[in-house]
């Protein structure tokens, strides 16, 4: 079913001045035009499409930290090579964003996303070539690079698509709902790695009816190698473990290639909302406007800085955990239930849909008990308070319930204040901040000898010291007044046409 709204008169001329906008001619001229709307059910295949496409990068990008101990003893590796092939992610993303940001914006969604498709698929390919140690590392390296090439778009996608297809009531739902897949694939790997690349060197289970020693059952050969006496043979026999991990994940890659490939429009024939049918900046107007935006640095600190931190803390959890004596299992269950307790961002996006221009409150809310939440945990980590089991993993599944929930609203605030600026050059820019506060931890992450100690006060740092730069954050709702106004505008206007038949 489609409806006819007007495009306000009063468009652009209500903007907030501290918005960075400047009267555009080209804008002003659509104000009075009639626009015909229409939302379609295909949008919810498009939104699963991408975010299944998100979902692997996101899980391929994650795959080392889980099986870091495992990983080490196969390939020889140190805590420093994990945090690099984590950090492959954000600075592959640097190099990237710009040209992506471009792509999507001059070439849409539909060739930006079989881009992203097609870079995960050769990265995971790479991967597969070979399980020499020195050979391999080279191709994972690489690999990892590609796939975070793939990052700009799989991160700072989903407010394009949500905006293109999605009518106001529901965008900021269908941008949690983007995000929430695409986390699964940082949580799949939590339990997917550890489960396919068991550590053997410092596993107590067996694989066979003997209980005296680890056995390994060769397909060449009928003979039975103790894997508790052979470093070479638990070596061997985990690198097989990895080339299975490897298999899949390239497996999956291609499918969601062929996904995309087959049907991906750019936009729908009609759009689901006013603010959707108006013509955005050119990406070089765009820019310009963006960067002297105040509250998009205001936003783009705070996300930057603690959710950059999170992300590249969550990367290295089992390095992290594993000096207090917590196994790689353990750590990939707490990375996995943290994740899975991101889908409260369902609950709170649905809210902020409902209940609309109050981002900034559920924000602060959302970091307080985060704050709290962290502040625990590492006060028990560290023994300063009685540590247990079900405070680690109360505390830690809060944190990833409260920050996860938090990205999506991030998104939306920012795409709020900077419009008309395109969403995909405003998420770009937004995640491109993002990547450099993971960035920079990782890196701190590979200086030699410097233990993990500092990780934990730094996250906790980061999230407190973003409170108040919250606290004094501008409310700009410039793209929903759009909407309302053109709303407000069509009723009169129908009230107007049924008075007069009387």
């Amino acid at each position: 079913m489609s409806d006819t709204h007007r495009i306000p008169s009063s468009f652009p001329m209500n903007y907030d001045s501290s918005s960075g906008f400047d009267h555009s001619a080209d804008l002003v001229d659509q104000a009075g035009e009639k626009v015909t709307t229409k939302v379609y059910f295909r949008r919810w295949y498009i939104l699963i499409a991408f975010a299944i496409g998100s979902a692997v990068q996101s899980g391929v990008w994650n795959t080392w930290g889980p099986i870091a101990s495992a990983s080490e003893d196969a390939f020889g590796w140190t805590d420093s090579t994990i945090a690099l092939l984590s950090n492959w992610g954000p600075i592959s993303y640097i190099i990237a964003a710009f040209p992506l940001s471009w792509l999507i914006d001059v070439k849409g969604i539909r060739w930006a996303t079989l881009c992203m498709s097609f870079l995960i698929a050769v990265g995971t390919g790479l991967r597969c070539i070979t399980s020499d140690p020195t050979k391999a590392t080279w191709l994972i390296h690489v690999g990892q690079f590609l796939n975070g090439v793939a990052g700009p778009i799989a991160m700072g996608g989903p407010p394009m698509v949500s905006a293109e297809w999605f009518p106001p009531h529901q965008r900021t739902t269908a941008t949690s709902i983007l995000f929430v897949i695409s986390t699964l694939g940082i949580g799949s790997s939590f339990l997917l790695g550890p489960y396919l690349v068991p550590d053997r060197k410092n596993s107590n289970q067996t694989h066979s009816n003997y209980s005296s020693s680890q056995l390994n059952f060769s397909n060449e050969s009928s003979y039975i190698v103790n894997l508790s006496d052979d470093p070479t043979a638990i070596a061997a026999t985990i690198r097989k473990d990895i080339m299975l991990y490897m298999y899949i994940a390239f497996g999956v890659s291609v499918f969601v290639f062929l996904l995309i490939l087959i049907y991906f429009p750019n936009k729908p024939p009609l759009p689901p909302s006013v603010s959707a049918s108006v013509g955005r900046l050119d990406f070089s107007s765009g820019f310009k406007r963006l960067i002297r935006n105040v509250t998009f640095w205001q936003i783009s600190w705070v996300y930057g800085v603690s959710l950059g931190i999170y992300n590249g803390w969550s990367g290295v959890l089992d390095v992290n955990l594993k000096s207090h004596n917590i196994s790689e299992t353990e750590a990939g269950f707490l990375g996995f239930y943290g994740v899975i307790a991101g889908f409260s961002a369902l609950i709170v996006a649905r809210l902020a849909d409902i209940f609309s221009r109050h981002m900034k409150k559920y924000l602060i809310t959302m970091y307080s008990l985060a704050g709290i939440s962290f502040a625990v945990f590492t006060l028990a980590l560290y023994g300063t308070i009685p540590f247990s089991s079900g405070i680690m993993y109360t505390t830690l599944i809060l944190l990833g319930l409260l920050l996860s929930a938090s990205t999506p609203l991030f998104f939306e605030t920012c795409c709020e204040a900077t419009y008309p600026v395109s969403e995909g050059i405003t998420n770009f820019a937004l995640t491109l901040m993002n990547n450099i506060g993971g960035l920079v931890f990782l890196l701190i992450q590979m200086i030699p000898n410097i233990g993990t100690m500092w990780e934990n006060w730094c996250l906790l740092g980061a999230i407190v010291f973003c409170l108040p730069v919250l606290f004094f954050l501008r409310d700009n709702y410039n793209r929903l007044k759009v909407d309302e106004d053109s709303e407000r505008t069509t009723a009169d206007s129908s009230t107007n046409i049924s008075s007069n038949k009387f």
